[in-house]
């Protein structure tokens, strides 16, 4: 009997690379407006080289950008970047399509819902009130709370636990099959790979279902409970 959903959040719940390209290319055009004396290819270049050695979720790309390049961090610069970053990231931040009904339906047929993520919990938690999704899961666990990242077993587990369930009463959804299904399989859960959100062209996520739309979920649900 499944009694819990268990949600990655980015590219899972919000298409997070598509907002994460819009707020950096806004903001690569602010500083070049600002003074920045580089071009738009050479900048992003630059931020990718820095989101691939520190990770995406790196919080001062901008600022280790300007000490390497400039040896300071020119506030001038720097403020119109992050001002066109915050803006843009607000406008691009959107759920997939189908995601806020399923929600609700998971919700009207009695499932707790919760969200494994690697991301800070500030993040985390801005993106999930600033879609009006934070009251919405019975448990949110981020990177904070861990200080692990998946596919280890200790987020899967810490959030079995908060939320009082077994690892077979649990689905995960997600879209990185190396992290969400390898981790969540790991412990017991069934999984799902959420197919829509994939981007690196998986092949064969070894998971329980393989969805192109997070409304199937609720006919995911149906036959499991069935059984």
């Amino acid at each position: 009997m499944i009694k819990a959903i268990i949600f990655d959040l980015d590219n899972t719940l919000v298409d997070f690379m598509l907002m994460k390209r819009a707020a950096i290319d806004a903001a690569i055009y602010a500083m070049i407006d600002a003074g920045w004396d580089m071009s738009f290819d050479e900048t992003k270049a630059f931020i990718n080289k820095i989101y691939d050695a520190e990770g995406i979720e790196y919080q001062q790309v901008f600022d280790k950008m300007l000490k390497e390049v400039l040896g300071r961090v020119d506030y001038k610069i720097i403020s119109a970047g992050i001002v066109a970053y915050r803006t843009a990231r607000e406008a691009a931040l959107k759920p997939y399509p189908r995601v806020f009904p399923t929600l609700i339906e998971l919700i009207k047929m009695g499932l707790k819902l919760a969200v494994v993520s690697d991301a800070p919990s500030k993040e985390a938690w801005l993106r999930l009130s600033y879609l009006n999704f934070h009251h919405l899961f019975d448990v949110v666990i981020t990177y904070d709370e861990t200080r692990e990242r998946k596919p280890s077993p200790v987020p899967f587990n810490m959030a079995l636990k908060e939320l009082n369930l077994k690892a077979d009463e649990c689905l995960m959804i997600g879209d990185w099959a190396e992290r969400d299904m390898v981790g969540a399989k790991a412990v017991g859960m069934k999984t799902v790979f959420a197919r829509y959100g994939d981007t690196f062209n998986t092949l064969n996520p070894d998971s329980d279902y393989d969805i192109n739309s997070i409304s199937e979920l609720v006919d995911i649900i149906k036959k499991e409970n069935s059984e």
